[in-house]
């Protein structure tokens, strides 16, 4: 059995490799290798967007955290996809926009362009914020990855990680964005049929063997059966509300999914990624829930040592060899997809965001390539160590990362687009005030009272506010006394004339 997957598996390796090197030809310059130069098609795009979005965390910590907390694991997948429909609704166009008009290539570089006077500050405040939390996003794809490799082929964990990372390394190194955005395509779509076919199985399992949902339910614990975790008064709103903050990392403060808005080339291309991201996501979290409540109902009774390699288990329990080969390798192609991403985004902050514009390093296309590829294999050398050296929960590792990445600069996204206010000072002031209470936060057990993805992005976004209406921008200051004097001319104006 395991002869088969594992052939499935190498096969599966060799497409991605291929496909890879293929589209890599693609790649000319700097801005090719980082956001692809506007040739790539909306489709795409969004399949690429949420299969980066969705990672080891969805098919195994997710679909883990639902068979161990029960009904009220819905909440999660609510709060997340009210945040993705919302990005590609109200933000991607935005991005596409404001990318057309500044000609900046990662999120960091266009808040610098914004707010021109503090921009260095910005790019080096954006960099040590993104190195910092990214490199343990990546390294929980790693861990994932030799997660499912020890359950599939009793491979050591470390032998897979080790192996993971020279994949994931290969893929980024070889063509920047261009590569990763095809082979996300592919990977968006086999984790798509994983999430879609193996509940489908399992429902007709357990109705073929007359099993109760509702009873495995009640069986496995008094709070299993509850929508609330068996929650009552203020605590229901506390559960609801910290499941549901999953929402505000997807406010455009994502760099790896905001590059992918940044990327579109039309409104035609836009709408039509939108209504693939929507529905791709509708699908896979409507899976990934009903994965965790089957097992919970086939498996009845049975402790796993780690609830995160659940899916594994019943891939390789429910279906034939064939078939496990192709649905485990959707795994892997959600911990790829994923983690290659964030080694572009460790890259972009680095030779972009530092060397190009906060250094003001006047470098040829080839050397910010090859600086760029250096990278990649540095953060991935340094993600392979954090993965074989965490041993926290790939749910709970992305969670902390969503929080001081995404729940940073999501605040400093929304503000910019919408608050005209808005001043450098107050960018300064979200980052890093974004940053610090993100890390006291899930030091201490704060975190499992209200969940740092809900405080940091209110921390964050309180700070920018008052520091903006504090220290406004010059320009801004200009503005008001040039509306200020308009109007005292045009009443003095006025008075002239009644008189």
């Amino acid at each position: 059995m395991h002869t088969i997957i594992m052939v499935e598996f190498i096969l599966y390796l060799v497409i991605m490799l291929v496909v890879g090197y293929l589209v890599s030809r693609r790649s000319k310059s700097h801005a090719d290798f980082l956001l692809g130069g506007k040739q790539l098609p909306g489709w795409a795009l969004a399949f690429s967007e949420r299969a980066t979005g969705e990672s080891a965390w969805l098919l195994l910590g997710y679909t883990g955290f639902v068979f161990a907390t029960g009904l009220s694991g819905i909440w999660v997948a609510f709060g997340i996809a009210s945040g993705i429909v919302f990005a590609w609704l109200f933000l991607a166009k935005r991005f596409m926009k404001e990318a057309e008009k500044t000609g900046a290539l990662t999120l960091p570089g266009y808040l610098a362009y914004r707010f021109g006077k503090h921009g260095k500050i910005i790019l080096w405040l954006s960099t040590i914020l993104i190195f910092s939390f990214m490199m343990f996003y990546f390294g929980a794809q790693i861990a994932g990855a030799g997660k499912t490799l020890l359950a599939v082929f009793n491979i050591p964990t470390k032998v897979g990680a080790v192996l993971s990372v020279i994949v994931v390394i290969i893929l980024a190194y070889v063509g920047g964005f261009v590569t990763v955005v095809w082979t996300d395509m592919i990977q968006a779509i086999m984790m798509l049929v994983t999430l879609v076919v193996l509940p489908i199985v399992a429902l007709v399992k357990i109705s073929a063997a007359d099993l109760s949902i509702s009873q495995a339910l009640v069986a496995a614990g008094p709070s299993m059966d509850s929508w609330t975790g068996g929650a009552i008064g203020f605590s229901v709103g506390l559960l609801l509300f910290n499941n549901f903050a999953w929402f505000f990392g997807f406010l455009g403060g994502q760099p790896q999914l905001s590059a992918r808005f940044m990327a579109l080339r039309s409104k035609k291309e836009a709408n039509q990624g939108s209504f693939v991201a929507i529905t791709w996501t509708i699908l896979a979290y409507g899976g990934a829930f009903m994965i965790g409540i089957t097992a919970l109902t086939l498996y009845q009774g049975q402790a796993f040592g780690d609830v995160e390699m659940v899916l594994p288990y019943m891939i390789l329990d429910l279906m034939p060899p064939w078939i496990a080969g192709i649905l485990l390798a959707g795994i892997l192609a959600a911990i790829i997809s994923t983690a290659d991403s964030q080694l572009l985004v460790i890259t972009s902050s680095v030779s972009e965001d530092i060397i190009r514009h906060a250094m003001n390093m006047n470098l040829s296309e080839k050397k910010l390539v090859a600086i760029s590829r250096l990278t990649i294999v540095a953060a991935g050398i340094v993600g392979l160590v954090i993965a074989l050296t965490s041993k926290s929960l790939v749910f709970l590792v992305v969670s902390w990362a969503w929080a001081g990445v995404g729940c940073t600069l999501s605040p400093a996204v929304i503000l910019t687009f919408f608050w005209k206010r808005y001043s450098g000072i107050g960018v300064i002031a979200t980052i890093i005030s974004g940053f610090v209470s993100t890390v006291i936060w899930i030091s201490t057990p704060l975190d499992a009272i209200a969940t740092s993805r809900f405080t940091t992005f209110f921390i964050a976004a309180a700070c920018g506010i008052v520091f903006s209406l504090l220290f406004p921008d010059k320009k801004y200051e200009d503005s008001k006394a040039g509306q200020e004097s308009t109007i005292l001319e045009t009443r003095a104006s006025s008075s002239l004339e009644v008189n």
